[in-house]
């Protein structure tokens, strides 16, 4: 009887132990991007549809002041956590953007691209360890993203995010790469 209480005991121990030791907040186990180095055509092919339309049917946004994806550095220049971050961050950008359609007609267009974008950013989520802190580069581009969202007009801002949409899976396709981008 004793026997089986100090065995309960050590097991109890044991688990409160192990669980300090692997923390619930730690990165994703398997946390694996590999499918995004090679975007799946039906894919493209939704992006590319979806940005021939906007580009029917968009009048010119005016008075446009800020560019939030220029830059003087390049996403293959940041460390691999720093580029997952970067393309997470871009997608939320355009994902927002493609939420709130300015044209009406274009609202059936973006279903396709938006979805895709959106398992996308998923995959992202918990390939970067809470702890990590983004380099000076990338904390400055991405204050300056938070700006722009603040400062800029709803229509300047869904224009720049589909003009820029293949950059934007170029990024992602980079921090899929990893080393090879």
């Amino acid at each position: 009887m004793l026997c089986l209480k100090l065995f309960a005991l050590l097991v109890l121990v044991l688990g409160v132990s192990l669980g300090a030791a692997f923390p619930r907040h730690s990165p994703r186990r398997g946390c694996s991007l590999f499918k995004y180095k090679k975007l799946p055509h039906h894919d493209k092919k939704a992006v590319r549809k979806m940005k021939d339309e906007f580009e029917h049917i968009r009048r010119p946004a005016r008075n446009c002041h800020t560019l939030p994806f220029d830059r003087e550095w390049k996403p293959a220049d940041l460390s691999l956590p720093d580029r997952v971050l970067l393309a997470e961050a871009e997608l939320n950008f355009t994902i927002t953007m493609l939420q709130f359609p300015s044209h009406p007609s274009f609202a059936e267009a973006h279903q396709e691209p938006l979805a895709f974008l959106a398992r996308a950013r998923k995959d992202l989520q918990g390939c970067v360890a809470p702890s990590h802190q983004p380099s000076e580069k990338l904390r400055h581009w991405l204050h300056n993203l938070q700006e722009a969202m603040k400062t800029e007009t709803h229509p300047c801002l869904e224009n720049y995010a589909i003009n820029h949409i293949f950059e934007v899976l170029g990024h992602l396709k980079c921090a899929a790469c990893q080393e090879e981008c």
